[in-house]
C-alpha cells in the first residue's frame, strides 16, 4: 500500500474518531438507569454505616448529583445567589471553582440538573435555564445559551431542572414553549441544529433519556403533560403519551406537572414512573420506533422525582402514597415486596439496592430472595435542606450530596 493510500486511511480514520460521541459520565450512571457498574462491593454494613473516606461542606446549595471519575468529581452549587461548578480531586480537593451566573434562588434554592461530563467538556443547565459547555481541564466557558432569553423558553414553577443529553454532535435540551419545546444544539458552538415544537407545553423537570431502537435514536423526554418521543436526528414528533390525571382546565403550573424521573428503556419496552401523572406505566414500541401501546399501568408505581431501577424482572422506586421502597414486577405489575423506608431516592449497584431516604437515611437492601432485606443503613448528620440529591457509586464508593456537603464512603469489600 502506497504512503498516499495509508495518509488517506489515516485521515478517514481521524474524521470518523472526531464525529464520534466522546466517553459519557452522566446523571444515574450508565444511560441513566440508575444502575452504576460496579462489583465486589459490600453485600451487609457495620451498625455505624460504611467508613467515610473524607467530606467537604462548601458547595452552597442544590440538588445536582456527583459526576465521579476515576480522578476528579464535578459537581455544581450556589454561593450568594451565583451558581458556581466546581471541580474536586478524589481526596475531596478542590481544584477549581467556576461561576456561571445566577443561580435559581426563589424557592428550593441551588441547581438541580446534574452536570454531564463528555470528553473534555462539561456540559450544564442552571435553574435559570442558562445552559453552558465548560472546559472540564479549566472551568472556562466555551460557550452558552440562554433557553428563556435567545429560545423563547418558560421556566416551570421550580425552575429548570435537566441534566442535559450528549450525543454525537448534539446536546438536547428543553427550553418549553410553543416553538422551541425541545431542542438540539451543537455540542462544540451552542448553534441551533434544530427545533421541535413538541405539544407546545413548559418542561416538566425531566432529564430526557436517548435510546436506540430498529434503525432510530429516539429522545424521551416529559414536558408538563405528555412523554414525548423525537427523532434524536431530526426533531420529528414520533409519538405521545398524555398525563390524563389533571383535566385540561385545571392545568396550570403547580398542578399536574412535575415528571421528575427519566424514562428507563429495556428491550423495546419504556417503562416510567410519574406521581403527578398516570403513575407507573409499561409501554411497547413497534418494531420502526414511531408508535407506542401501552401494556399496563399501576398506581402502585408512584414516585416523584426519586428514580426507579430494574434488575432483572423487577422494579424498584419508593412510594410517595405509602412512603416505603416497593418492588413491582416488570411483567404484571404485581407489587411482590415493600419495606418501610420512608420517601426517597433508588438506585443500585453490584445487585445491590441502595435507598436515600427523605430524612437522610441512608439504607442498603439486598433484592435477591423473594423479600426485600435489608443489610445496614446510617444517617446522614450533615448538610442543608432536603435530601434530594440523587447518590453516584464509582470504583467502590458511595457519593452523597446533601446541600453544601458532599461526604464519600468506602463500600468496597475486602478480599
Amino acid at each position: 500500500m502506497t504512503m498516499q493510500k495509508l495518509f488517506i486511511l489515516f485521515l478517514f480514520a481521524l474524521l470518523v474518531s472526531c464525529k464520534q460521541t466522546p466517553q459519557i459520565t452522566e446523571w444515574r450512571g450508565t444511560n441513566r438507569t440508575g444502575v452504576f457498574e460496579a462489583n465486589n462491593l459490600l453485600k451487609s454494613w457495620p451498625q455505624e454505616g460504611p467508613s467515610m473516606l473524607w467530606e467537604v461542606e462548601t458547595l452552597g446549595n442544590g440538588y445536582s448529583s456527583p459526576i465521579v471519575t476515576d480522578e476528579h468529581i464535578y459537581i455544581s452549587g450556589e454561593v450568594d445567589s451565583i451558581g458556581y461548578l466546581f471541580k474536586l480531586d478524589q481526596s475531596g480537593n478542590e481544584i477549581w471553582r467556576s461561576a456561571y451566573g445566577k443561580e435559581w434562588t426563589t424557592n428550593f434554592p441551588g441547581p438541580r440538573g446534574t452536570p454531564t461530563l463528555a470528553g473534555n467538556h462539561i456540559y450544564l443547565c442552571s435553574g435559570m435555564g442558562d445552559v453552558f459547555c465548560k472546559d472540564a481541564s479549566t472551568g472556562e466557558t466555551v460557550w452558552q445559551k440562554s433557553m428563556p432569553n435567545e429560545l423563547q423558553g418558560v421556566s416551570p414553577r421550580f425552575g429548570y431542572s435537566q441534566a442535559l443529553v450528549v450525543h454525537d454532535d448534539f446536546v438536547y435540551c428543553q427550553p418549553g414553549g410553543t416553538e422551541n419545546n425541545l431542542v438540539a444544539l451543537n455540542r462544540h458552538s451552542g448553534e441551533l441544529i434544530w427545533a421541535a415544537k413538541g405539544m407546545g407545553e413548559r418542561p416538566a423537570y425531566n432529564s430526557p433519556c436517548l435510546f436506540k431502537w430498529g434503525n432510530k435514536k429516539i429522545l424521551a423526554a416529559f414536558s408538563a403533560y405528555h412523554l414525548l418521543g423525537f427523532d434524536a436526528q431530526t426533531g420529528q414528533l414520533l409519538w405521545t403519551h398524555e398525563q390524563t390525571n389533571t383535566r385540561p382546565e385545571d392545568r396550570q403550573p403547580g398542578q399536574g406537572d412535575t415528571h421528575g424521573n427519566t424514562i428507563l428503556f429495556d428491550n423495546g419496552f419504556i417503562y416510567y414512573a410519574a406521581a403527578d401523572g398516570n403513575g407507573g406505566i409499561k409501554l411497547a414500541l413497534n418494531k420502526t420506533g414511531d408508535a407506542i401501546t401501552e401494556i399496563w399501568t399501576t398506581p402502585k408505581l408512584d414516585n416523584f422525582m426519586g428514580g426507579f431501577v430494574k434488575l432483572h424482572n423487577t422494579l424498584y422506586t419508593g412510594s410517595h402514597r405509602k412512603q416505603q421502597l416497593v418492588a413491582i414486577d416488570s411483567n404484571t405489575s404485581t407489587k411482590t415486596d415493600s419495606l418501610k423506608l420512608g420517601r426517597g431516592i433508588t438506585i443500585a449497584a453490584d445487585s445491590m439496592l441502595y435507598f436515600y431516604s427523605n430524612n437522610g437515611t441512608i439504607s442498603l437492601i439486598d433484592p435477591s430472595s423473594s423479600q426485600l432485606t435489608s443489610k445496614g443503613k446510617f444517617r446522614l448528620k450533615k448538610g442543608t435542606k432536603e435530601h434530594y440529591a440523587h447518590p453516584a457509586i464509582h470504583n467502590g464508593k458511595l457519593y452523597l450530596r446533601h446541600g453544601n456537603y458532599l461526604g464519600v464512603y468506602d463500600i468496597q469489600a475486602k478480599s
